[in-house]
């Protein structure tokens, strides 16, 4: 049996980002027939609409990414109570030209750590909305705004916490139930 690819898409840039350790975190919690595939986006150029006649390679790049895998894993950080640019741009390159969205009725997820005692919840709703016009089937509960605190995270990017770790095991074995009712698993 193959595995199901996730394209991951982590919405942070930062060396150290929280945002990356979340998801490595939650990688370690997924079955074994689950794989993932960390999209880099930190290289795009900014989206412009010229670009739909002839993609940049690496707008073509990220496209064949997100057509390649069988389900979605978006993780966020919150900037001024929005998704950060850097994400919302591999958003709109991946899902242009009009009529061809790689995103389309891939199922996914979204999760997001921040410093700020609400999580990332504002730019997950923001997030939710633009994915739902983009056809993504995307799991609504639990949703995971998780305060990063000193100590969350061991050096191997487990989960220090138990009872974090429960929640996220929550998550985890939701999402691959979504997507193996929404996708191709």
């Amino acid at each position: 049996m193959s595995k199901i690819r996730v394209a991951v898409l982590v919405g942070s840039l930062r060396k150290g980002s929280f945002n990356r350790q979340l998801a490595r975190a939650v990688e370690q919690l997924m079955p074994s027939d689950f794989s993932f595939d960390y999209v880099r986006i930190d290289n795009l150029p900014l989206y412009n609409q010229d670009f739909d006649g002839d993609y940049p390679a690496e707008g073509k790049r990220l496209k064949q990414e997100i057509e390649s895998a069988d389900a979605l894993l978006f993780v966020t950080p919150e900037y001024n109570r929005s998704l950060p640019g850097v994400l919302k741009n591999a958003i709109d390159i991946a899902s242009r030209p009009w009529g061809a969205n790689s995103f389309a009725g891939k199922p996914g997820a979204v999760i997001g750590i921040s410093v700020g005692a609400t999580g990332t919840a504002l730019a997950q709703q923001q997030l939710r909305n633009v994915l739902a016009y983009l056809d993504v089937p995307t799991l609504g509960q639990p949703e995971v705004f998780i305060q990063h605190k000193e100590g969350l995270f061991e050096a191997d990017d487990k989960i220090g916490s138990d009872g974090t770790r429960k929640f996220l095991q929550g998550f985890v074995d939701r999402y691959v139930a979504w997507v193996k009712t929404h996708g191709k698993g």
